[in-house]
């Protein structure tokens, strides 16, 4: 098999993988013929998943929504906390528009979060 096709194929390497790693020891050779076909099967699940079930980069607005919810911050504690106006977090909030370099410099810092993220890179 050089790449799963479809569900019926990705199901049963599945249960195979899974029945492996509960079989083989942790100190396995890697030459062993099961721990040779647990890497292959285990790869060839992990790009399946990939590309059928790839959970892709959280948005701005979904780390600003966990980095409030981890420091116990509404929207108005939110716009105290970074010097703006409550209206300006709700048009970030909702999308409807994206800060400025100054305001992303300061969400950055204040909230821990990658400058990578803020600017979407």
């Amino acid at each position: 098999m050089v790449k799963i096709e479809n569900e019926t194929q990705y199901n049963g390497a599945l249960k195979r993988v899974e029945e492996l790693m509960l079989k083989l020891p942790d100190n396995t050779p890697y030459d062993d013929p099961e721990m040779v076909e647990l890497t292959l099967l285990g790869n060839l699940v992990a790009d399946y998943d990939e590309e059928h079930y790839s959970i892709g980069e959280p948005t701005l607005i979904e780390v600003i929504k966990l980095r409030m919810y981890e420091m116990g911050l509404n929207q108005a504690s939110l716009a105290k906390l970074l010097g703006i106006s409550p209206s300006r977090v709700c048009d970030y909030l909702s999308g409807k528009c994206e800060p400025t370099l100054k305001v992303a410099r300061i969400i950055s810092r204040k909230l821990n979060i990658s400058p990578s993220i803020i600017l979407g890179v």
